[in-house]
Parts: C-alpha cells; sequence; structure tokens
C-alpha cells in the first residue's frame, strides 16, 4: 500500500484495513483549485494537515466544497519537496481518541503543494498567478508566532527583513517579505479583495500579520518601490487581518503510530527531518478535540466552512475564547507542564498528570488563578472546557506529546500565557495580585530550566528559543547548590517586560520568583521538594 494516486486506486485494500479515503472526484476538485483556487495556506506542518485540510476534506466529502486547498511552505521547502511531491499531498490522519481507539483518514483536500521561494522560479510564479486570481478568498497561515517577528532581541531589523526592506518585492529572501510580495500582485491586479487569516497560537493573531506586512508595504511605498497606494491598500478595507483562536494538539510523528501503519501494509513512512530541523512524516498524529474560532471578516467572501465546524463570530467573542484558552485553559498548563517535565525527566506530557503534585500544581493555577479574571464568551463555556483539558486532553494516553516540543520558545509565550493574568489582577479591584503563589512557582522553574542541569543534577538540551543565548548568558552564572546574588543576577531577567508581560518588580511578584528559585537551586531533588512544599 503506497501512499499516493497510484497506490490509492486499490480503495478496497486501504477500507480493508480501516482507513477512511476521499469520497469525491479528486482530479476534478484539482482541475477547479487551479482554475479558481478560493483558499491558500502558509505553512505545510502538523497541524495544517490534521486540521485545516481534514476540515475541507470533510466539506468536499459532503458536497460542500467543490474546490480543495493550496499549500505554500516559505521557511523550509523541503517539507513540500520531500513530503508532499512524493506522496501526491496526500497525508494520513491518525486520530487518537482518549478511550484508546484510533481513527485513520487518507486527506486528499490539499492538491497543491508549492515552495514560497523566488528562487524556485516555477513554484513562486505559479503563486504570484495565485495571488492575480479573483476567486481567491482567504490566505492562511500557521507559521508559528516567531515568523511575524521582523526584529532581533535588540530591536533592529533581521539581516533578511532589512535586505527585502532595501530591495523591494521582486526577489524576496524572508517569510513575511515574500507574502507582501505576493500580496502585492493582488494589489496590481486591481486591488483585490483578500482575508489575510493568521491561524497561529497567539494573541491577536490577526494584528501581528497585519503589522508585519505593513511594515514592508509602508517601506517600499516611501522608497518607491512599489506602485503609490500599496500600502494605502494593506491598511484599507479590502484586505482584512481576522482574529483567530486555534485549539488542536499535533504532536511530532510517533513511531508507535508510525507501527500501526506499517502494520496495516503502508509502505514509504520514514520521519523525514529537514536540515531546518523540521519533523514531518507521511502521518500525522493527533488529538480529537479542535476548535478554531475565526473572526468574520472576509472582503471577498467566503465558502460555508461553518458546515465543517468552525465557528465564525465577532472580534469580541473571538478575543474572549482566545484569552479563555492561551491565558487560562489550556496553553499556561501545558508551559507549566513542559517546564517541571524537563526538569523531572518525563518524556510525555500525559505521563505528568499521573504526578499528584503536578496534576495539582495545574489544577490550581486553571481553577484557582486564572479562572477568576476568565470572561466567558458565550460560544464555549471556560470551566467545561478547562475540565476537558485537565481530565480527558491532557492525561490522554494515548497522546504522545513531549515535554521538551513544548518548552520550544518559552521566552515568547510568557507573557501571553501568564502575564495577561498577572496585569488582570493588578487592575482588579477585586483581586490582590500577591494572591498568585503558583505562577510566580513556574516562571522559578523556568529559570531553574534555563540553567541546563535536571533535577538529579545531569545536563540535558534545551528547547530551541531565540532566546537561549542571552538568558543562558545570565543562568550560567548560577551554580546547582552553590549561593549566589539572586537580586543582582535575576533581575534583569525579572524586570523585563516583554518577558513576562510586566516588570515583576513593579508587580511585586519578583520577590516570590527569587524565592522559590533560590530553594530549587539548593541541590538535586530540590525542584521536586519545592513542588511538593508550594503545591500542598
Amino acid at each position: 500500500m503506497r501512499l499516493n494516486e497510484e497506490g490509492l486506486k486499490n480503495r478496497q485494500e486501504w477500507e480493508a484495513a480501516g482507513y477512511a479515503l476521499p469520497q469525491y472526484d479528486r482530479q476534478a476538485v484539482k482541475k477547479k483549485t487551479e482554475e479558481a483556487p478560493f483558499w491558500i495556506h502558509f505553512g505545510a506542518g502538523n497541524i495544517f494537515r490534521a486540521f485545516q485540510a481534514n476540515v475541507v476534506q470533510n466539506l468536499l466529502n459532503d458536497g460542500v466544497l467543490d474546490r480543495g486547498l493550496i499549500a505554500a511552505e516559505g521557511f523550509d521547502g523541503e517539507i513540500v519537496e520531500k513530503l508532499y511531491r512524493p506522496h501526491d499531498s496526500y497525508s494520513v490522519l491518525v486520530t487518537l481518541k482518549a478511550d484508546g481507539t484510533v481513527e485513520k483518514t487518507v486527506v486528499g483536500s490539499v492538491v497543491e503543494a508549492l515552495v514560497a521561494d523566488p528562487a524556485k522560479e516555477e513554484d513562486f510564479s505559479r503563486l504570484r498567478e495565485i495571488f492575480r486570481q479573483p476567486s481567491l478568498q482567504m490566505a492562511t497561515f500557521t507559521i508559528t508566532e516567531k515568523g511575524y517577528s521582523l526584529k532581533n532581541a535588540a530591536g533592529e531589523y533581521l539581516d533578511a527583513v532589512a535586505a527585502d526592506m532595501e530591495a523591494g518585492p521582486e526577489k524576496p529572501v524572508s517569510y513575511i517579505g515574500k507574502v507582501s510580495s505576493l500580496l502585492y500582485e493582488r494589489f496590481l491586479a486591481g486591488e483585490l479583495p483578500i482575508a489575510m487569516v493568521s491561524m497561529d497560537n497567539c494573541s491577536h493573531n490577526g494584528d501581528k500579520l497585519c503589522a508585519a506586512i505593513s511594515a514592508y508595504a509602508e517601506t517600499w511605498d516611501k522608497k518607491g518601490l512599489v506602485k503609490e497606494g500599496f500600502a494605502a491598500y494593506v491598511s484599507g478595507k479590502k484586505v482584512s487581518f481576522p482574529w483567530t483562536m486555534i485549539d488542536k494538539i499535533t504532536p511530532r510523528p510517533d513511531e508507535t503510530v508510525k507501527g500501526i501503519l506499517l502494520n496495516d501494509g503502508i509502505e514509504d513512512l520514514d520521519q523525514i527531518v529537514t536540515s531546518k530541523k523540521t519533523y514531518a512524516a507521511p502521518f500525522v498524529n493527533a488529538e480529537e478535540c479542535e476548535y478554531l474560532v475565526i473572526e468574520d471578516d472576509f472582503p471577498n467572501g467566503r465558502e460555508a466552512l461553518e458546515k465543517g465546524g468552525l465557528i465564525f463570530t465577532d472580534r469580541e467573542t473571538v478575543d474572549k475564547v482566545e484569552k479563555m484558552k492561551v491565558c487560562t485553559c489550556l496553553n499556561p498548563l501545558h508551559t507549566t507542564l513542559a517546564v517541571f517535565g524537563c526538569l523531572l525527566g518525563y518524556d510525555l506530557i500525559s505521563k505528568e498528570m499521573k504526578d499528584p503534585v503536578l496534576k495539582k500544581l495545574v489544577e490550581i493555577i486553571g481553577h484557582e488563578e486564572g479562572m477568576p479574571v476568565v470572561v466567558d464568551p458565550g460560544i464555549i463555556r471556560p470551566e467545561k472546557f478547562l475540565d476537558e483539558v485537565l481530565n480527558v486532553r491532557i492525561p490522554n494516553p494515548f497522546m504522545p506529546d513531549t515535554p521538551q516540543r513544548i518548552a520550544t520558545d518559552t521566552s515568547q509565550k510568557l507573557a501571553i500565557r501568564f502575564g495577561e493574568t498577572i496585569k488582570a489582577y493588578m487592575a482588579s479591584d477585586k483581586l490582590d495580585v500577591k494572591n498568585l503563589k503558583r505562577i510566580p512557582l513556574v516562571f522559578a522553574g523556568w529559570l531553574r530550566y534555563l540553567m541546563g542541569i535536571n533535577d538529579k543534577g545531569e545536563k540535558f538540551e534545551l528547547s530551541p528559543d531565540p532566546m537561549l543565548p542571552t538568558l543562558c548568558a545570565v543562568m550560567e552564572q548560577v551554580k546547582l547548590g552553590e549561593s549566589f546574588d539572586a537580586e543582582k543576577i535575576l533581575k534583569p531577567v525579572l524586570s523585563d517586560e516583554k518577558i513576562f508581560g510586566v516588570d515583576l518588580y513593579k508587580a511585586g511578584l519578583a520577590d516570590d520568583v527569587i524565592k522559590y528559585f533560590t530553594e530549587m537551586n539548593a541541590g538535586p531533588g530540590a525542584v521536586e521538594a519545592v513542588l511538593k512544599k508550594y503545591t500542598a
């Protein structure tokens, strides 16, 4: 059984092995999509293949849609060349349910995959053509939060960004430079309307995308590198940047899942690790739960995607849902487990939930410290969502999600995942920020994590994070088991609003963080002892 057009001709064999197959004429869908594309997605990774692509697949199966998706990859073109093309853009979605059952689906809704790189002339020419099409309603993105960052920690434009700002839209090399160049094609084609929709897991994601593209448009406009009016087009009513909230856990491809598929007879399932350290495979393993809430702002119209389970609403409601999830009910709990999981030697998030201390810690952070500042969005009840997270989703033993994966880019996440709660307490006349005791415990744990030494006193590899060089330079001044000047060493970090969303000294939480960290640094076993002491 081969995962490609030829191999899927033997439908009986696949269905006998328990696979749900596309129920539409894929070649007809492909032809209509090429002629009149309606949705292009940037970021051809796991969450896109597990979520958006499957939603479109279901709508194609139901006859709601007659066109499919186009995938574009602007960061790591090897994904397209080594994963999509050898399999004719098919993938296998393996849904891992908490009751231990597995659903296997061959997803064929992606009918074209392209490398977003002007060096790949044929691909980029096709992308320009797509953006000139009046039928195109939206370009969506899952490129991670750092994909929208144009500047380094010093506030200077990244080299690729600076080069594109000077050179203009002809042959961009930065990710958002490429996107801005393609949007400029749409401007030249008659200022055609489009929704530019970030679906990344970050606060007010539409604003981040808007700010990044606007920076290019305004600079190019001022320098005379584009036709006059491009910046006005980007900021006007013909181009929208809706806010969204996305929620679905899609860990790296798991060997156990691979074993299931190999046992079914599928060939060529090896995971690829690209030169840019992207982990991908012809299959995606994911949890069953999924939410995608979208601000309903589409200047060129949209298809009836709500029939596939997507929720369209107003910006205010998206904001409430996003804050509920990102600031209280899921993301902070994940980060808590990621930090302490790395320190305590766990290899799965689900295993941490069997530790009564860690389980109690995330329950307190969610129910007691976070929930008082949550605003009910009306479309998803916060208490029900949190209970599902704590009792079904995170403990799911069949979800191969690791603390190490979730610990990636923690410095970019703390300001939203915890900082917003701190700000809400500070602004409240009914809540006292000094009652927050477990959130500072997480901050202390993160500082202890940055030492790169686990609770046994052994070295471990830190997950990727753009601030590691700066932060590790600070934390290497602290030696496990030795006394140190906590105020002098830690103050530059604890007072950094970019990291925590607030200056922890001004918030009145720095002393707690220093106290917890000092106790955690006492020696091997101290992290576990501190958790027991303060989570009882």
